[in-house]
């Protein structure tokens, strides 16, 4: 009999461990394809806005960074960080095109449309379409006319968005992304693939003990 894992995920659109976590899950529920063929992956994406008090026109993304690090050098060895562990992930990011830190909140009310309104393979495409714009188009997530043609794009209609949810007071605690496995086992940060991958195996084994 086929069995169903539940993965849930915390993360917000601007976070790049969050795109890194994403194809870092993609490679793991793929590796759980093959591992064990008759467990059924459902995932459930949980977009909160952690910095709610971005303006709706956004911020100049330079000028955000270093205040939120102190300084450039600082934004540097941030962005070399990340720039490491997104090849690894195969998750490209282009930081030359990117010029506003926006206010996400439409854009998680579109994806919450999504979700409700697509079948899981459509919804993924269009959380992809957005984390992609951003990172390698440098895209403002925050643009109304831009998120109507993403939107149009992947047939949703953003009127159909329930509200953004509040952080999950783990997910909070523990920043974004934030994993939860049968809602019992967490796994907080862009994990590799074979962490998440062992982790979704610990709590398929756990769900199935009698």
């Amino acid at each position: 009999m086929t069995t169903t894992l539940s993965v849930d995920v915390w993360f917000d659109l601007v976070c790049p461990w969050c795109w890194i976590g994403k194809h870092n899950l993609a490679k793991a529920i793929d590796r759980l394809r093959q591992s064990d063929p008759g467990l059924h992956v459902q995932t459930t994406w949980h977009p909160v806005q952690l910095i709610p008090q971005v303006p709706q026109e956004g911020w100049p993304f330079d000028a955000f960074y270093e205040k939120r690090l102190g300084s450039r050098e600082a934004v540097l060895a941030r962005r070399a960080q990340v720039q490491a562990a997104a090849r690894l992930a195969g998750a490209p990011i282009d930081y030359s095109r990117i010029t506003v830190f926006p206010n996400t909140a439409a854009a998680h009310q579109l994806l919450s449309a999504g979700q409700a309104q697509l079948a899981p393979e459509a919804f993924d495409a269009l959380l992809t379409r957005l984390f992609d714009g951003y990172f390698t188009q440098g895209e403002n997530l925050g643009n109304a006319a831009t998120l109507a043609a993403i939107a149009a794009a992947h047939g949703v209609d953003p009127h159909g968005a329930t509200a953004v949810e509040e952080p999950d007071a783990q997910a909070a605690a523990h920043g974004v992304p934030f994993f939860v496995f049968d809602r019992a086992l967490a796994v907080s940060g862009a994990q590799s693939a074979d962490v998440l991958w062992a982790a979704m195996r610990q709590a398929a084994s756990a769900t199935a003990k009698p």
